[in-house]
């Protein structure tokens, strides 16, 4: 949710990126020579940044914007850490703005990173490594200079003790070293990865002096030193918490932070229940939400505040990749370890009618990892994109060239007959047979049965009709609901047989990302209501 709530935030226009100052010239430059790259202000995936080193602010903010005022926001569940970094926790939203990156991405190009921490950044054509300079006056909160040792330290300590995914995100990055007072340089394995010079600009830089005194591992119920635009200003575990700007932040005057971070607090009150959300944003306690379900979008908003301004609805089309979400198996249960049971899973589920029945009509299905994109899925593979397959043709299935792969589908009328039957005969292909009106495996005898894990009650209505197909096939399906924290604990140790994921896409196809939770996003429904005396909204 903190990634979800900082994408809106920075649609707002209150996000922070930096100009780049030009690197001294007294400065030593690793390998030297007339063949040495040279420093540059950002880096694009393809091509080159579209803004130039003396840019003064990213086109989609406003730089007049007012500073002032709160934004009053809700999440969902508690927390009980200052801490996103780590396993252990759960981290307040918005934990992530205490600490700055080397660099930073801007929202109207697929992939690009302008400097924030870093200065500049160095790179050879291969991108077999990268070095940053910093800048001379970054600074920590507490007034410490954020120094190369910070970064060092920053990359050894995530991948050591922090979540395991960075240790997988940053396996590529064989080394990092001092090359000057300012400059640090990544070497990178592999020779494959193109994006490990931006990837490496997205790390988050902790301060040294502050945490090597200090358990990583442990949840952080105090706030932090960091280096953001902001700081934390109140709070109470579980219940709330709010950051304030911080006035004197080091990064406020650079080209990327202009028209960006103007409220000068932003509060996040903690909700245990959606439905309570949506009634908060209806009584104006709440100024903004993005809206991930159908029925809510479709009924819920209809009140008098929406009928007289005070509350506006918008939908935001866009020709993003909308990622995925669905029903995941655990492939390390038995029940889900044959790919001919996941695929009968899938024929057991009616799209059609949860579309008409449960989401208004709101939804598409998904049938590519890139939907909504022009990097989707369409046809068969030709051109290039049989070059590239072909050299793996034996090791592919065999309708990757000769059939265009579509989601099993229904007429919508709640007895998908047709495709339970084929869903029956893939389980029997897979050692699956009925006996008294169970579905049992033939060599043991056991009924199948598995759990479908879920954190969240507004998705029973989605899960139970899908259920209610299984049972048809002689499975005897369960639906356990827990709260936020054992679900995250129960993922975290692969402690499930079925849940609900979402697979994050980016506009990069290297960058996505897995996540699990209930995160319907049709195209971007959002919901905002806007109390001008005390929410200076600064929208692009």
């Amino acid at each position: 949710m903190a990634g979800g709530m900082n994408a809106i935030l920075k649609a707002a226009g209150l996000c922070v990126l930096l100009s780049a100052f030009p690197v001294s010239a007294q400065e030593e430059r690793l390998g030297g020579g007339d063949d040495a790259p040279e420093p540059a202000h950002g880096i694009a995936m393809h091509g080159e940044p579209k803004y130039p080193a003396d840019f003064e602010h990213f086109d989609y903010v406003n730089p007049d914007a007012p500073k002032g005022g709160q934004v009053h926001l809700a999440a969902l569940g508690n927390y009980d850490s200052f801490n996103p970094y780590i396993v252990r926790g759960v981290a307040a939203n918005g934990a992530d703005y205490l600490n700055d990156t080397l660099m930073v991405s801007s929202a109207d190009e697929p992939f690009t990173m302008y400097g924030l921490i870093a200065e500049s950044i160095r790179v050879p054509d291969d991108r077999s490594w990268a070095e940053f300079t910093l800048r001379e006056d970054a600074r920590w909160h507490d007034g410490e200079p954020i120094t190369v040792e910070d970064v060092i330290f920053s990359l050894n300590i995530l991948r050591e003790e922090g979540h395991p995914m960075y240790r997988q995100y940053y396996a590529n990055v064989d080394s990092a070293e001092k090359t000057g007072r300012r400059k640090v340089r990544f070497n990178f394995s592999g020779g494959e990865n193109l994006e490990l010079p931006l990837i490496i600009g997205q790390l988050p830089i902790l301060p040294k002096h502050y945490w090597e005194e200090r358990d990583f591992t442990r949840a952080v119920r105090e706030p932090p030193v960091g280096s953001g635009p902001y700081r934390v200003a109140d709070y109470e575990l579980g219940r709330h918490v709010t950051y304030e700007r911080v006035e004197d932040y080091w990064g406020k005057d650079l080209a990327v932070n202009q028209g960006r971070y103007n409220f000068d607090s932003i509060r996040y009150d903690y909700y245990r229940d959606e439905t309570v959300i949506r009634q908060a944003v209806k009584a104006g306690e709440v100024d903004f939400r993005q809206e991930n379900q159908a029925k809510a979008w479709a009924l819920d908003y209809e009140t008098p505040a929406a009928e007289s301004g005070r509350l506006i609805l918008e939908e935001i089309p866009h020709e993003r990749p909308t990622g995925m979400q669905g029903f995941a198996m655990n492939t390390r249960r038995p029940v889900f370890s044959d790919p001919r049971v996941r695929r009968a899973m899938a024929y057991a589920f009616d799209f059609e009618w949860s579309n008409r029945n449960l989401f208004f009509g709101l939804y598409d299905r998904t049938e590519s990892y890139f939907s909504n994109s022009e990097l989707a899925s369409r046809g068969l593979p030709e051109g290039r994109e049989l070059e590239l397959l072909e050299p793996h043709r034996d090791k592919l299935p065999e309708e990757v060239f000769e059939e265009e792969y579509f989601a099993p589908s229904t007429d919508g009328s709640g007895w998908p007959r047709e495709n339970l039957k084929t869903a029956f005969e893939l389980l029997e292909e897979a050692g699956w047979v009925v006996r008294d009106m169970e579905l049992v495996h033939e060599d043991t005898g056991e009924q199948m049965r598995f759990e479908i894990l879920i954190y969240s009650t507004a998705f029973e209505r989605v899960v139970l009709p899908y259920v209610h197909n299984l049972r048809r096939l002689g499975i005897d399906p369960t639906v356990r609901l827990v709260d936020t924290s054992q679900y995250i604990n129960r993922l975290r140790e692969f402690d499930f047989d079925m849940t609900v994921a979402s697979w994050g896409q980016s506009d990069s196809p290297a960058m996505s990302n897995a996540t699990t939770g209930v995160r319907q996003q049709p195209k971007c429904r959002a919901v905002a209501t806007c109390q001008v005396s005390r929410t200076p909204w600064s929208m692009p």
